[in-house]
């Protein structure tokens, strides 16, 4: 019953309700499927055979299947990929820290200054002369 070429529908799975064609026949009871379901490898007993056989040779290729099948007058959604182009990825731009102005701040700043004032001061040097 189950033969290449032969029209099925899919009864289990995402493509549940879909029609597709036996491709290939694989292990025991396994077969290729494609057509409105997404071509892969099936359980026999996920599919219902319909009485409906199309002239295809064993492996054909997707385009064949979409052939005989627009033949037969069922009808295939065909998805395009979309063509992606690259674009550069977005630089991290960092922020700067602002400081928080706060009394506490101001005065540890305050203190800061007025060490570095005392700091510079010249330094006199005594000079004893020895004679």
């Amino acid at each position: 019953m189950i033969e290449i070429g032969r029209v099925i529908v899919k009864l289990a799975g995402r493509d549940a309700g879909l029609k597709g064609v036996v491709v290939d026949i694989l292990d025991k009871g396994y077969i290729l499927i494609d057509g409105q379901v997404r071509r892969r490898k099936c359980n026999i007993l996920h599919v219902e055979p319909l009485d409906k056989v199309i002239k295809l040779k064993k492996g054909a290729p997707h385009e064949e299947v979409v052939k005989a099948l627009k033949t037969e007058k069922i009808e295939i959604k065909e998805s395009k990929k979309k063509d992606k182009t690259k674009t550069e990825k977005p630089k991290k731009i960092r922020k700067k820290k602002e400081k928080q102005v706060t009394e506490e701040g101001l005065k540890k700043e305050e203190k800061s200054k007025k060490k570095e004032t005392k700091d510079k001061k010249p330094v006199e040097k005594e000079t004893k002369l020895i004679n």
